[in-house]
């Protein structure tokens, strides 16, 4: 078997994964790109503001997309939280994206759209790959993955089991639950390096 091949078959599911996440990216790009440059070029809006409106415009169908095509295949650990997270996430990739709008223009001086553009190009690339891994670190996890406490947004702890790796506990030893991250568990969801 190829190099080519085995490489493919070890990480075929994140290559799917990417490439819907990609597509997702890529409408919600043109989404962010079409309504902030209507802002901020035909209404005079400013470049900030222009793109935070974008955004927020673009997030939304970007976590509908996400939630029911990308990461479909992964557990539901309810509406409330996964919005939230991943609004608070994508607020993240904003300020991201705002920091190299604002430095092109507030402090290289750079005004007009080309430099509007570019500086958004490369702010949501940088952005794009925060996104990524936060989302499969804390909003769409694994199917596998312990149940989330809706109250607190943490996983819960597992089932105590009698027996551990060693066969029975001793008389009178109580082992705490662990509570760990949700993908500590499970691995070949993810690649490995």
């Amino acid at each position: 078997m190829s190099l080519v091949a085995k490489l493919h078959r070890r990480f075929a599911h994140l290559v799917h994964e990417l490439a819907k996440f990609g597509s997702v990216g890529a409408i919600a790009f043109v989404i962010t790109v079409a309504i902030g440059n209507g802002l901020h070029t035909g209404m005079g809006v400013g470049p900030l503001t222009s793109n935070g409106v974008a955004t927020i415009i673009a997030t939304t169908f970007s976590y509908l997309a996400n939630r029911y095509w990308t990461f479909r295949h992964r557990d539901r650990t309810g509406l409330g939280r996964e919005y939230v997270l991943f609004f608070a996430l994508n607020g993240v990739g904003l300020v991201i994206t705002e920091l190299f709008i604002g430095f092109s223009h507030y402090v290289l001086k750079l005004d007009g759209a080309v430099f509007y553009n570019i500086a958004l190009v490369v702010g949501t690339g940088v952005a794009t790959l925060f996104r990524f891994w936060s989302y499969k670190k804390w909003v769409f996890l694994p199917s596998s993955a312990p149940a989330v406490d809706p109250a607190s947004g943490l996983p819960e702890a597992p089932a105590a089991d009698s027996e551990g790796p060693a066969g029975p506990e001793a008389p009178g030893v109580h082992r705490a639950p662990r509570l760990g991250h949700p993908l500590d568990a499970h691995t070949e969801d993810y690649a490995e390096i």
